[in-house]
């Protein structure tokens, strides 16, 4: 029995120390590649940890992460500097193509890396924080400043990079070019494209977890990480733009389908829309006192149909779209907020669209019918068969109809309808007949 226990054991470890041995020759001889050009946001911070995480996974040389960015979110910045740090590979962030920038959370992403590339023409830098809900006072706001410059100073320190620039970036939204980067010691490269970077970064020295590691990446093949297709459409739905004219249609469709019950297509459309619109609000930062007030106006606008107000719900719908409109994304980042011009044109746009939709339905609701159980009522008809106390007939728009009234009225009288019951109608003499 111990005989074949300890074969057993032996099988065992040999099965442990042959995968372990396979790893390390099936670690990938090339190098991955992940684009970023586009605000910091949960759905770029996703996709972005995914790649470092896949980097590992499979061994290979270096990551390099291609980036151009406005800024974004703290704490999706925290959490890739965190993926960063943890990594067993070489990070290279290369801010890139000319004319691309690494603003406001870019610099920490590029602090943190393991290495540090530029291409002429880029620039880094304009890392003060902006409070997102208004709220916050002066000294928040400083106490928040002074977090993000001990650990803006702190990666710096990491990877022996200039601290007096990290500091300036945070409080003072310092800004350099790439050439003064490479001046300071905030990079280590500057170089004009991918091939040019590659062969500069051979032979250089990083720091991986206490460890020196000297880059072999000569002729190593490039593989790019492509965003998957939900990482795609999230992008897209975290657009500001977008987001607010999906939330404008939305409104619009569903108070058309509410205003004219029936017409089916504006209100499913409405419904996507305003689900698209949901699905970008639930990542981006908003206000939401802003968004109370869109959706307070659509109820205004509604009301206009069911009281008479004489356009003051109207009036108060269109100041509250308005007003929450500038609001919902007022707060944030040029990156993360709706371009002006286009948002004073589809509110304005959508302000007349509400209104024309408000007047076809206060028209169509107080016209007067004509046709239905209605459009009888208070017609003149001609008795066409003596009505007594079991009903007669009478001729009235066309028509031949059964008729029943509270007293006899003989044939060739005049009389007025008062009321349809089902198919027929009761009726009086018509008093001004001549």
């Amino acid at each position: 029995m111990k005989k074949i226990f300890y074969k057993i054991f032996n099988f065992l470890l040999f099965l442990i120390l042959f995968f372990q041995i396979s790893e390390g020759f099936c670690k990938e001889s090339k190098i991955y590649l992940v684009k970023i050009d586009a605000p910091i946001t949960p759905v770029i911070a996703n996709f972005l940890i995914y790649s470092i995480d896949l980097a590992n996974k499979k061994g290979v040389q270096a990551l390099i992460i291609e980036l151009d960015t406005p800024g974004g979110l703290v704490e999706s910045t925290r959490e890739i500097v965190k993926e960063i740090l943890k990594s067993d590979i070489p990070i290279i962030t290369y801010v890139s193509p000319s004319g691309a920038r690494a603003a406001s959370a870019g610099t920490f992403i590029l602090l943190a890396s393991h290495l540090a590339a530029m291409a002429p023409g880029t620039h880094v830098g304009a890392a003060h924080p902006v409070e997102l809900t208004g709220k916050a006072d002066k000294k928040v706001m400083e106490k928040i400043a002074n977090d993000l410059v001990a650990w803006a100073k702190n990666l710096a320190q990491m990877r022996k990079r200039n601290e007096s620039f990290a500091e300036e970036a945070v409080k003072k939204s310092k800004s350099i070019t790439e050439t003064e980067a490479l001046k300071i010691g905030v990079i280590e490269i500057i170089a004009k494209d991918l091939e040019e970077l590659i062969r500069l970064a051979h032979n250089k020295t990083v720091f991986i977890k206490e460890k020196t590691i000297t880059l072999n990446l000569k002729n190593l093949p490039i593989e790019e990480i492509k965003e998957d297709l939900k990482t795609k459409i999230l992008k897209v739905l975290t657009n500001p733009n977008l987001v607010y004219f999906f939330l404008m249609l939305g409104l619009a469709g569903l108070y058309f389908e509410l205003s004219h019950p029936g017409t089916i297509f504006p209100g499913v459309i409405g419904a996507i829309c305003l689900i698209l619109a949901f699905v970008g609000l639930s990542i981006l930062p908003i206000n939401y006192a802003g968004l109370a007030l869109i959706i307070l106006s659509g109820i205004l606008f509604f009301l206009e149909l069911q009281v008479i107000s004489h356009g003051l719900l109207t009036l108060g719908g269109i100041i509250c779209l308005f007003l929450g409109s500038i609001m919902l994304f007022g707060k944030n980042p040029p990156a993360l907020k709706v371009y002006q011009p286009f948002l004073y044109t589809v509110t304005l746009t959508f302000s007349g669209i509400l209104i024309s939709i408000t007047y076809l339905a206060i028209k169509t609701i107080r016209k007067k019918p004509v046709s239905g159980k209605e459009a009888l009522i208070n017609k003149i008809g001609n008795v066409v068969e003596d009505i007594n106390l079991e009903g007669g007939k009478i001729f009235i728009e066309g028509e031949i109809w059964k008729a029943v009234a509270d007293e006899f009225i003989p044939k060739g009288t005049k009389v007025i309808v008062t009321e349809k019951k089902g198919l027929t109608l009761k009726v009086k003499p018509f008093k001004n007949n001549v």
